[in-house]
């Protein structure tokens, strides 16, 4: 019975919140952004068979039972080196050492992918490095307004040792209600950029969408970007579907030295929104980038999927492809002049490594089917 009346509550629930995001968006002056190529409708249609999915799926392994490696990092073990440089800090946060300047993408740092620290999903791992312990950055990147993106806490604690924060449109608007002086806030359309003594980033398209709330939907830009210094360049997809401006990126804007494009949280369901890692590695050649690192994995869990299942299937689709893959432990540092770091971490932590094996070969014939829709260009 407690489960009939579970239901029943979660329908009516999704039924109110369609209907207050309606009556809302046709009473908003606010023209929402919207993406170049498919339009993400989330209405009661999609929201069902998701709701669904939730309630019917059992996964071996949501989270890690063991401890996820870490490598520690601090100011004085950074101080070390100047060579150009991305360390990945969790989920998709990035902190990137180009120029002799520090960059950090998309900072989340609190216990909880959340709008409360109390409900929510829950980190695996702490932060290889903490807000305090980070050096002064000359710029911080936000892909787009998602509490796994943007994470107000960090925002606040970091609003001091920033110089520039550079967001997609209205996104500023959260920094600037959050404490951060106006002055230090640029906001971009896709294809507009901002040089800083020397060091060129560029907001790129995606295929995404935005809101914090109920009543906020795409009421806020998204983007991805391209971050090119002296002597490299890379580009961060943010989140996305697969859609036809990666190659328009590509052809502006690569080769790359390095992609980090987003490899998890995924799902046939909402696939044109977030994509799927076949879809995630065809990005990556599309921009033509030299080595790919897949992020949006391996902090949170934000889909149905086993929390290593990204790692497992891009590292196979890669393989397949001749794709250099760099799978990094957090904190690891990853050279941009020959980067290289494909250490297979978690499979060291995996709850029952033999049976998983057996899965891997069985996923490692299933691969030729998913290898079909990925054109290898190398």
């Amino acid at each position: 019975m407690k489960i009939v009346t579970g239901v029943i509550v979660g329908f009516v629930v999704l039924v109110a919140i369609m209907w207050l995001t309606k009556t809302w968006s046709a009473a908003n002056k606010s023209k929402p952004f919207m993406n170049s190529e498919k339009t993400y409708h989330a209405g009661l249609s999609s929201l069902w068979p998701i709701a669904k999915a939730y309630w019917n799926t059992q996964r071996k392994a949501p989270a890690p039972k063991n401890a996820v490696p870490l490598e520690t990092l601090t100011q004085t073990l950074l101080a070390q080196s100047t060579e150009d440089a991305v360390y990945r800090l969790g989920h998709s946060t990035l902190l990137m050492r180009i120029d002799g300047e520090y960059v950090l993408i998309d900072p989340v740092f609190s216990e909880r992918a959340s709008p409360v620290q109390w409900a929510g999903p829950k980190r695996f791992h702490q932060s290889p490095i903490s807000i305090a312990d980070l050096p002064s950055i000359k710029a911080v990147i936000i892909s787009h307004d998602h509490y796994d993106h943007l994470d107000k806490a960090a925002i606040e604690q970091l609003a001091a040792k920033v110089e520039h924060f550079i967001t997609p449109l209205k996104v500023g608007d959260y920094l600037t209600d959050w404490g951060v002086d106006p002055i230090q806030v640029t906001e971009f359309e896709w294809w507009q950029s901002v040089e800083l003594n020397g060091l060129h980033i560029t907001a790129t398209p995606a295929q995404h969408f935005s809101g914090r709330g109920l009543l906020d939907r795409d009421q806020t830009l998204w983007a991805s970007w391209v971050i090119q210094g002296l002597h490299h360049k890379v580009f961060y997809s943010g989140d996305s579907g697969y859609f036809n401006g990666f190659k328009q990126i590509g052809e502006l804007y690569g080769p790359f030295d390095l992609s980090m494009i987003e490899t998890g949280a995924y799902n046939e369901l909402w696939s044109d929104i977030h994509m799927l890692p076949e879809q995630s590695l065809q990005a990556h050649i599309d921009v033509n980038a030299k080595a790919m690192m897949p992020v949006h994995n391996g902090t949170f869990d934000l889909a149905l999927h086993d929390w290593f299942e990204p790692f497992e299937r891009i590292t196979l689709l890669a393989q397949q492809h001749n794709v250099t893959l760099l799978t990094p432990k957090f904190g690891q540092a990853v050279l941009l002049e020959n980067p290289q770091a494909n250490e297979l971490w978690w499979r060291d932590i995996m709850i029952d490594p033999e049976t998983d094996k057996a899965e891997q070969r069985v996923n490692s014939n299933n691969m030729d089917e998913l290898n079909e829709v990925v054109t290898d260009q190398n």
